[in-house]
């Protein structure tokens, strides 16, 4: 299962129209939040089912501010982060994780890629697709490939090669 990981897009939905295009076929598309009014948009232009949550910038929304989802025998703690203070750290948001019996927590909000590997749970963070913070300003995004024996891979991939 090839699952597309995005976050931050706040309506700007160039990059993620060509990284959709890139990376077909995917099997998902998860979303962490800041769409920004374009969630709808996002749903018709995936090739596949979508999951998403809501931002500290998405104001006039009904999507969730955090979600259990299930991926294979992974249980996903999907939030957007900024109510974890990952701004400040990764302790908080991992703890959060941990005490919702999480196998992996993904979140956004701070538009850098971040990728953590502990022996009970995996903390990651794909960056953003439109607005991006790190060195070299590349928009990024993450391929999340879990295989049938339930063995899982993470990439950070950038929009620029």
């Amino acid at each position: 299962m090839k699952i597309l990981i995005v976050s931050d897009s706040h309506g700007r939905d160039r990059y993620l129209e060509q990284v959709i295009e890139r990376e077909k076929p995917i099997d998902m598309l998860l979303h962490l939040g800041d769409l920004e009014g374009s969630e709808d948009y996002i749903c018709s232009i995936a090739p596949c089912p979508v999951e998403m949550i809501s931002g500290n910038n998405d104001y006039f929304t009904n999507i969730e501010r955090d979600k259990i989802i299930k991926l294979g025998k992974y249980k996903v703690f999907m939030t957007h982060g900024h109510r974890f203070g990952v701004n400040f750290g990764m302790e908080t948001i991992t703890e959060a994780g941990r005490q919702r019996g999480a196998d992996i927590v993904m979140f956004g909000h701070t538009h850098k890629p971040y990728l953590e590997i502990y022996p009970d749970i995996t903390v990651l963070n794909p960056g953003s697709i439109s607005q991006p913070r790190q060195e070299g300003r590349n928009p990024s995004y993450m391929i999340m490939d879990l295989e049938e024996d339930g063995k899982v891979h993470y990439d950070i991939r950038y929009f620029y090669k």
